[in-house]
């Protein structure tokens, strides 16, 4: 984009949002905001729908205050361009008050406290995941100050939200949330997102390792690749973002996603929206619990911490787990109890469901209802076009340029959607489904090609790797409905 064409159209928004701001009206009405949600297929970004949510005071410096001194455990990781992704269970972590991590973080000299051995020119601190009903537990009236009703989920607050607060260079690794979909309010700072499709999923390498429910991580370091150990990544379609305070970002289900601070100080809030889906895939998510635990546990039972993810706290024995998948199971068959037939169309729906997600998997069910699905695919795509505009931003995909410094949602290819005068938003830059097909077909091989090839010593077949073909999420997807079928009879 144009560097004009970038200052005009963040000047519209910042004259809309104004405009807005002054005049009490939000671009979108509760339930016009849920039906996007709901139908939109890609990325997209919310403006002018906060400018009234207390929330949008929350700093870190207010917070503090809030918090009065409680202890918070702050994840430590290394600013390093290292092409191996730092996962949580390679992290070191230390307990501390906010007030403490800002002092750290203003660059002053710490040689006491907890975070005298990190050296802030080299580790960026990130306070992740942290629930409100856990951080808030004794402040309980904090949590009308998000209001997620706006988006159309009546009594929906911070009570079902999390809490992120880090550093320069904090980051989450790249990978996708099994349940739901996702809503991002950016309070303080700005965060960089990269973010790629489901259909994208074989050219990320998906592993289970470090387990945890609910999150599938990609084995690469999506920032700095290694694309000769992962060639395949190089056709993964990356969509880019930087999310400014007050704006909100939605993440469709299944959305790979890797998100870092750009600022020194970042605040944000988020909550995930269950959706139908998550039925089959609490049952998929039991499936792979049992078989990481049991083969992780009976290769070395004393050492959890090297595979489990510090988040997962619940116990791992076998029984435990077989009484998971059993809950799981039973829950989806209740939900679905209304008739036989309701039953049987939810488990054809969910076929229908993995196949837009082009997983390569029950291919032979790919020319039930083929006619007319052209049409309906592209009246979904008009549809959505017409909502974007200055109030919704889609997430774009990345050009082959190396993206603006100066980050913002216009960075990479907005110039597609946005004219001289931001009036005019019609292109809906999401590249149709069908074109993975050919790229990949056989990308499930390359990626055991690529895993195995590079050096003798990679012959060795490990747990691992193992795993990665047991629980591929391709995998436990198929397992799930074989084995719901058998119980639906």
């Amino acid at each position: 984009m144009a560097a004009g064409s970038e200052v005009s159209s963040r000047l519209t928004l910042e004259a809309t949002a104004a405009g807005n701001q002054g005049q009490h009206v939000k671009p979108f009405t509760p339930e016009k905001a849920k039906e996007i949600i709901m139908s939109l297929q890609q990325p997209a970004i919310f403006c002018n729908m906060v400018f009234d949510w207390p929330a949008r005071h929350w700093t870190a410096k207010h917070l503090s205050e809030i918090l009065h001194g409680k202890q918070i455990r702050f994840r430590m990781g290394m600013k390093s361009t290292d092409t191996v992704p730092q996962f949580e269970t390679a992290c070191s972590y230390v307990e501390a008050t906010l007030e403490e991590f800002l002092t750290w973080n203003c660059d002053q000299s710490n040689d006491s406290g907890p975070f005298k051995d990190y050296d802030h020119s080299k580790f960026w601190a990130y306070a992740d995941y942290k629930y409100f009903v856990s951080l808030f537990e004794d402040k309980t009236d904090i949590f009308q100050d998000v209001i997620w009703s706006d988006f159309g989920f009546p009594g929906r607050n911070g009570q079902e939200s999390t809490l992120w607060i880090g550093s320069s260079g904090a980051h989450t690794p790249c990978h996708l949330d099994s349940y739901g979909c996702n809503l991002v309010f950016q309070v303080q700072g700005r965060k960089r997102w990269h973010l790629f499709p489901p259909e994208d999923t074989p050219f990320l390498y998906p592993t289970r390792i470090p387990y945890e429910e609910s999150s599938v991580f990609s084995k690469i370091n999506v920032v700095n690749p290694d694309l000769k150990r992962f060639p395949q990544f190089q056709k993964a379609r990356r969509h880019t973002v930087t999310l400014s305070p007050r704006q909100v970002l939605f993440v469709p289900r299944h959305w790979w996603h890797y998100v870092e601070s750009i600022d020194p100080v970042t605040v944000s809030i988020n909550s995930w929206i269950e959706l139908e889906e998550d039925h089959l895939a609490r049952v998929e998510e039991a499936i792979t619990r049992m078989l990481v635990c049991a083969l992780k546990t009976a290769e070395d039972p004393h050492n959890t911490r090297a595979w489990l993810n510090p988040t997962e706290v619940e116990e791992t024995s076998h029984e435990v787990n077989c009484h998971y998948l059993n809950g799981a199971v039973a829950a989806f068959l209740d939900h679905y109890k209304t008739s036989k037939g309701v039953e049987i169309q939810a488990l054809r729906t969910s076929k229908e469901n993995l196949q837009k997600e082009d997983l390569n998997t029950c291919n032979h069910m790919e020319m039930e209802g083929t006619h007319g699905q052209n049409g309906t695919k592209a009246a979904i795509k008009q549809e959505a076009a017409s909502l974007f505009g200055p109030d919704l931003v889609p997430v774009t995909l990345r050009s082959k340029e190396t993206p603006s410094e100066g980050g913002g949602i216009f960075e990479n290819d907005g110039k597609d959607f946005v004219d001289k005068d931001g009036k005019h938003f019609a292109k809906l830059l999401c590249p149709d489904r069908q074109q993975t097909m050919s790229t990949s077909d056989n990308a499930g091989v390359d990626q055991m090609a690529s895993n195995s090839a590079p050096a003798p010593s990679q012959t060795f077949v490990s747990t691992d790797d193992l795993l990665d073909c047991l629980v591929n999420p391709q995998v436990t997807r198929m397992v799930a409905q074989l084995l719901l079928q058998g119980k639906s009879l």
